[in-house]
């Protein structure tokens, strides 16, 4: 069994006086293959189409793609262009830490939407339509700011991106820790770990709501109104995430994949495997071999790639 490779590190450096480092980036470039860091990391692609893998997401972009992706969320985007061939500013972003992220989720109370679409981008986060447009424009704007005023553009940038919830949707199936504490996040975190753990065998629902010593009919309820999800739709995302792991990372035939993820025939798997991916799995792991892999190298690095030669158009 073959492995794909793991994602690469980067190490985020913010210039002097900076609480969040904004670039404009070439295609291609040092950085842009199958990595992950600890900073967030808010991605406009300005020009070309192509995939991206956010994750175990993969899907296409196109310019005006905007995109966030949480701590340590491996991503890539690959774009469709000819051997040799160089795309001048196809990306523009934002990096943050931890730290800056705490500081506005959790130090002003009227920044509570940006808490949530920052805790939200564990997933990755991909904006769609008039919040994408507006987040582009405020992107832009940031780059030749400085001082107070570049603060202020990247406040007003996470405000405008989150507050319209259905402007936005998750990506990636991978779950982030609950991290609460109050008697309901208890009894939902055993039964979260308790599926995480035997998915990949028959489950039924009588079963885990014995884990949580509720009758199945309120267990039904319960998981549904914590969790927005049908507790077999739950189980069978946990089951795709799963294969979606193997397709992307082995070579194993597709119809262990099925098995070993915990589906019991071969065309629930493919139907399931659809109705999450909007593709089959052959061809999941089709372009996901491709983004991990075949990423074009970059025939050299630029001089200094925090540093771009000229600042994108707002329109």
């Amino acid at each position: 069994m073959a492995s794909g490779p793991h994602p690469a590190g980067e190490v985020v450096i913010c210039g002097p006086g900076e609480s969040f480092r904004w670039a404009v980036h070439d295609h291609p470039h040092h950085l842009a293959k199958w990595h992950r860091h600890p900073e967030y990391e808010l991605h406009l692609i300005q020009a070309t189409s192509g995939q991206m893998m956010i994750g175990d997401h993969v899907g296409p972009f196109e310019p005006g793609s905007l995109v966030l992706t949480g701590p340590n969320l491996p991503h890539n985007w690959v774009s469709a262009i000819g051997p040799g061939e160089r795309v001048c500013d196809r990306d523009m972003l934002v990096q943050f830490g931890q730290g800056f992220a705490d500081t506005l989720s959790q130090g002003f109370a009227e920044l509570a939407e940006v808490g949530a679409l920052i805790a939200e981008s564990a997933f990755g986060v991909e904006f769609i339509g008039e919040t994408a447009r507006r987040g582009a424009r405020k992107l832009c704007e940031i780059g030749p700011a400085a001082g107070p005023r570049r603060l202020i553009l990247f406040l007003d940038m996470m405000a405008e991106l989150s507050a319209d919830p259905a402007g936005r949707r998750t990506l990636s199936r991978g779950a982030p820790s609950l991290g609460l504490h109050s008697v309901t996040s208890r009894r939902l975190e055993r039964v979260i770990a308790f599926l995480g753990e035997n998915y990949q065998r028959d489950l039924g629902l009588a079963e885990a709501a014995e884990v949580c010593n509720m009758e199945a009919t309120a267990f039904s309820r319960f998981f549904k109104h914590q969790t927005g999800h049908n507790f077999s739709f739950y189980v069978n995302q946990l089951r795709v995430q799963h294969a979606c792991t193997l397709l992307s990372g082995s070579d194993l035939p597709i119809t262990k994949i099925c098995y070993d993820a915990g589906f019991n025939n071969t065309a629930n798997f493919n139907r399931q495997f659809f109705a999450v991916c909007r593709q089959t799995p052959s061809a999941y792991r089709r372009d996901a071999h491709q983004i991990r892999r075949n990423a074009p190298s970059p025939e050299r690095a630029p001089e200094d790639a925090s540093l771009p030669r000229k600042f994108a158009s707002s329109s």
